[in-house]
């Protein structure tokens, strides 16, 4: 069949919406033949013609469907199959309320980019696709995996972002207190506060004059002098007392510039590391995430592992490759290729293969082609288990906190456990194994392992805080990072579309947290 148009009318005869589906027809012609669709329905109203639902002319052949207010009609030469016709009729005809609530004009206006995008889908050059109603649903959609979690990614950074910067302005306004209260204000007159602060009263002191300052050049300070001119990076002597009697109290202090150190190590380790991999013309990328949230009393509240395999190619005369995989998923997993994609070929070889080698890869382009999904239904499935104790006395709270590797074929890279703590109050370590540092600032206790695998499968902290009831330290976050992925899914070879010729390639796996916490 060769299937010219598409339209739909309405019963006083206006064409709301027209496809075509043919080039070599002028838009005057077209126009000529939906112009005349409605005197052909009104000279033929009272025969038996329209009852069959097809009415011809000397050119062309009009198959419609009569659908409340509406007509769906299908323009189609005359040597086309009137079986066929019809039977591609009937699947426009069922598009049309899959996007709209009511067969009426308001809601075909309201939906008809959606109908038109539904429409070629069904049609290409006049000749039909070999598609249903539940394919045509998929393809319009356009779901991105990859989107979801770009976007999820973004908007966890702005989060992040904004916390920082309250948290940086709650910081200042605290220094700018403690500066006051310990006379540093009066320096230079009556400096202003910051952040809408303003300093000391004039109620107070009211011998005492204030003028806008005016900005004079300076010279600029030599290297050997001595002055009071605030330095970038330097410390005051009131932090060097602040830190001299925290050591005398019996409290670990790291210099300034460690702890900044630290701090930087901790945020660089929140953010996905980069690859330093050698790209080959076809790069294989599989990245792997966890969602866990496990109760403090035991058991699962939610869990689950999700991935997706994305193919890069860099040339166009490996736009065609075909990736031969090993598929050791555990039972449970959910895997789905892309559409494009043999599905056979997948389920009997493990092979991600085109259909059709004339729809090929996008060049320099990452393309996701396998993903998968994998609920976890048990604690026992978790790569790594944390127990967390607090038990509370009369001098204070005792917390212990111990974690489990699991998963003793996986190596943990980078794990940060984060400990909330009452406000204002410094926890005492008595036992750590790796490092750990006080966030003041967060109230917050961050437990660094550089690495956890067999060889250091378990291992424990524990401190003491002065108060606090055991709600206080909870939840408790765990990130980490994991060169091997959870659902075993390995590139054992890429080839040619027709399998003659091996094809280098290079590959890359990651497995991370995007939500792991014990509440």
């Amino acid at each position: 069949m060769v299937l010219i148009a598409a339209a739909v009318f309405s019963k006083s005869g206006k064409y709301l919406v027209s496809r075509q589906f043919v080039t070599d027809m002028t838009r005057a012609r077209l126009e000529g033949l939906l112009d005349a669709f409605p005197k052909l329905i009104q000279s033929e109203k009272d025969s038996a013609v329209r009852q069959h639902t097809f009415v011809e002319t000397d050119s062309v052949r009009y198959v419609f469907h009569p659908m409340d207010s509406i007509y769906m009609v299908l323009i189609t030469t005359k040597a086309s199959n009137i079986l066929e016709d019809l039977e591609t009729l009937r699947l426009f005809s069922r598009v049309i309320p899959e996007y709209c609530r009511a067969n009426d004009e308001k809601e075909i206006l309201n939906h008809n980019f959606d109908l038109i995008f539904a429409f070629d889908e069904i049609v290409t050059l006049g000749y039909r696709e070999n598609v249903n109603l539940a394919q045509i649903r998929t393809f319009t959609e356009m779901d991105s995996h990859e989107e979801r979690v770009f976007l999820q990614i973004k908007q966890a950074q702005e989060k992040a972002a904004m916390e920082a910067a309250k948290e940086r302005a709650k910081e200042l306004k605290r220094q700018q207190k403690e500066a006051l209260s310990r006379g540093l204000g009066a320096r230079a007159g009556a400096a202003p506060t910051g952040f809408g602060g303003s300093g000391i009263s004039s109620s107070s002191m009211p011998q005492q004059t204030y003028e806008k300052p005016i900005a004079k050049p300076t010279p600029a300070p030599s290297r050997a002098g001595g002055g009071n001119a605030m330095r970038l990076g330097a410390k005051t002597r009131n932090e060097e007392q602040f830190l001299e009697e925290l050591q005398s109290q019996g409290q670990a202090v790291a210099p300034v510039q460690q702890q900044r150190g630290a701090q930087a190590c901790h945020a660089s380790a929140a953010q996905p590391a980069v690859s330093n991999v050698k790209r080959e013309p076809v790069h294989v990328k599989c990245d792997e995430k966890i969602v866990a949230v496990v109760g403090r009393d035991g058991g699962l509240q939610q869990a689950e592992i999700t991935g997706v395999v994305a193919l890069s190619v860099s040339a166009a005369d490996f736009n065609t490759v075909s990736v031969q995989m090993r598929n050791e998923a555990p039972a449970g997993a959910q895997l789905q290729v892309h559409p494009h994609l043999d599905k056979k070929e997948w389920q009997t070889n493990a092979m991600i293969k085109l259909k059709n080698a004339q729809k090929p890869f996008p060049v320099n382009n990452e393309v996701g082609v396998l993903k998968w999904r994998l609920p976890l239904q048990e604690e026992d499935q978790l790569p790594l288990a944390l127990n967390c104790w607090p038990q509370e006395s009369s001098d204070g709270c005792t917390v212990n906190i111990e974690y489990t590797l699991q998963r003793e074929d996986l190596q943990l890279n980078n794990v940060i456990i984060t400990v909330p703590l009452p406000a204002s109050t410094a926890p005492v370590v008595s036992e750590c194994e790796g490092s750990y540092e006080y966030q003041k600032s967060r109230s917050q206790l961050v437990w660094t392992l550089p690495i956890i695998e067999e060889s250091n499968s378990t291992g424990t902290l524990e401190f003491t805080v002065p108060n606090g009831h055991s709600d206080s330290f909870f939840p408790v976050h765990v990130s980490f990072a994991s060169p091997s992925l959870y659902c075993k899914l390995l590139v054992e070879s890429a080839q040619t579309f027709d399998g003659s010729t091996p094809v280098t390639y290079s590959t890359e796996t990651n497995f991370g947290t995007e939500k792991y916490e014990v509440v």
